[in-house]
């Protein structure tokens, strides 16, 4: 329920409202002035709603709503008042407040009006912490002399109306180097538009960046506004730039030289003006890509005005450590529980990986370890088997390196016998817990993130039954859970052992199936 501050200086009036709010279980706190008000408004008392008379001796309820604006902007204000005109409520409107009643107001009405209210600074609240928690995960991490000429190269162009071109691998950074050129712009509160270029069929591209008119095509049921003109007064950011049809690359850059877009299929020939700012980005060797007659030169030079160039994770490993702690925080936060050291070993390890995903598996393999893992402290051991051994499940014989030594190194000394051993030990124990040969290599083919969770758990508690030699009572202590709780999950997954010649452990306490 609501806790809401009654402002009046009639004693009857603030009873009478008190008297209807807290039949409706909300808390209530009155003040008989203005003054008293906003001394109960600046003590930080927690109020969801306020109730404003607006015709009180002393501070009136206009410059009371003023001032409670000043100090907590985010509290609804609702002005009520017995000798309402229409320019007093237009001016408390102008002011900040939520809505205007009239004495003696009508009992639904009021109630309406605040459920309204609370819902609004509710929704508001909820739009506040998202925008916090977006601004986190787009913060650019890294204290390395390639990341701090980065941000320098950030802060000198994002200021200005230059495009630039973010070249660098996959999963390297190149969307938030992208936005944070968008956050630095004068066009900051404008749209920041993302087109993916790379995951848009090759003839619905030019629908999807100039829009198309009803009928145009087959499928056109009804017109469609395209990503230039969403983006009209802000930022239009082309990734993967390198995969573009020529078709799309030249009427790209006619936009590019003279401001105007047309819609598929329009009628009119009247061109629409948009005022975009372009980023483009991509992971390929455009200047490769030219001679290969696969990009447009002209295309090439309007976008390359300012060259920004993101490097791969292998090249800044001391990031790695930063990096690691931000995701632990992240992903310990989601799940609600506090968030995991990780040891130097497990560190050491982490920062030699070859990182072929770069910041994007290296995340991956964060949350992988935050969601598997239930000690309070990550060690080498945990980062082999549920970073390395995961990555690499399935594809250990075939891993390509790409001629990179430290690649080889990593192939042949991390994936130890151990780690190979543990991702064929389900074939050779004969324990029934996939569909699949490979439980690791089921668990990375699901299709959605809630099936992976499951699979991946479903490996873990093998894991660890196999480890206590299938005893119940020592594996639930071992995983901190009950045993009732580790019997639900083994009959969920139907983890039984069924290798010929063995006996089913159970309890020692416990038949199976109590």
């Amino acid at each position: 329920m609501s806790h809401i501050l009654i402002i009046d200086d009639e004693a009857g009036i603030r009873d009478t409202l008190a008297m209807i709010f807290e039949y409706e279980k909300h808390t209530v706190t009155t003040a008989e002035s203005g003054t008293e008000g906003v001394k109960l408004v600046t003590e930080g008392n927690p109020i969801d709603v306020i109730l404003l008379d607006v015709k009180m001796p002393g501070m009136d309820g206009l410059e009371t709503l003023q001032k409670i604006r000043q100090i907590r902007e985010e509290v609804p204000v609702i002005m009520i008042s017995g000798h309402g005109t229409i320019e007093t409520a237009v001016e408390a409107t102008k002011l900040g407040a939520f809505d205007f009643l009239e004495k003696p107001p009508d009992r639904e009405k009021l109630l309406l009006v605040v459920r309204n209210a609370t819902q609004k600074k509710q929704l508001e609240t909820q739009v506040k912490i998202m925008r916090e928690r977006l601004q986190t995960k787009e913060t650019m991490l890294g204290a390395s002399a390639a990341m701090r000429n980065v941000r320098a190269m950030i802060d000198r162009v994002a200021p200005t109306e230059a495009r630039v071109l973010i070249t660098g691998e996959n999963g390297s950074g190149k969307e938030l180097v992208a936005r944070a050129i968008h956050s630095g712009s004068k066009r900051s509160q404008a749209p920041f538009v993302e087109v993916n270029c790379a995951a848009i069929p090759r003839d619905l591209i030019e629908s999807e960046l100039f829009g198309h008119e009803k009928g145009s095509f087959t499928g056109a049921q009804n017109q469609r506004i395209g990503k230039f003109e969403q983006a009209d007064g802000g930022t239009l950011f082309l990734d993967e730039i390198g995969d573009m049809s020529l078709e799309a690359q030249a009427k790209v850059l006619k936009v590019i030289d003279e401001g105007w877009i047309e819609r598929v299929g329009s009628s009119t020939g009247k061109p629409i003006k948009v005022d975009v700012r372009v980023i483009a980005a991509t992971n390929k060797n455009v200047p490769d890509e030219i001679r290969a007659g696969r990009f447009r030169e002209d295309l090439f030079h309007r976008l390359n005005v300012i060259p920004i160039h993101v490097p791969p994770l292998r090249q800044r490993a001391e990031d790695i450590p930063m990096l690691v702690k931000a995701f632990g925080e992240e992903f310990a936060a989601e799940a609600k529980r506090k968030p995991q050291k990780f040891d130097d070993e497990a560190i050491k390890l982490l920062m030699s990986l070859p990182y072929t995903g770069n910041i994007r598996e290296l995340r991956n393999i964060i949350e992988r370890i935050v969601i598997l893992t239930t000690s309070d402290t990550v060690k080498r051991a945990d980062v082999e088997s549920l970073g390395v051994a995961f990555s690499m499940a399935g594809s250990h014989k075939s891993f390509d390196t790409g001629g990179n030594q430290q690649a080889e190194e990593f192939a042949r000394t991390v994936l130890t016998p151990t780690d190979m051993a543990r991702i064929q030990s389900t074939e050779s124990e004969g324990y029934i817990i996939s569909s699949r040969d490979n439980p690791l290599q089921d668990a990375l083919s699901a299709e959605s993130f809630q099936d992976f969770k499951d699979r991946a758990e479903k490996i873990f508690i093998e894991e660890r039954l196999r480890e206590y030699s299938w005893n119940i009572s020592r594996t639930a202590e071992a995983m901190n859970i009950q045993r009732s709780h580790l019997y639900t999950k083994m009959k969920k997954f139907g983890l039984t052992k069924t290798k010929e010649g063995d006996e089913e452990i159970v309890d020692e306490e416990v038949e199976m199936g109590e």
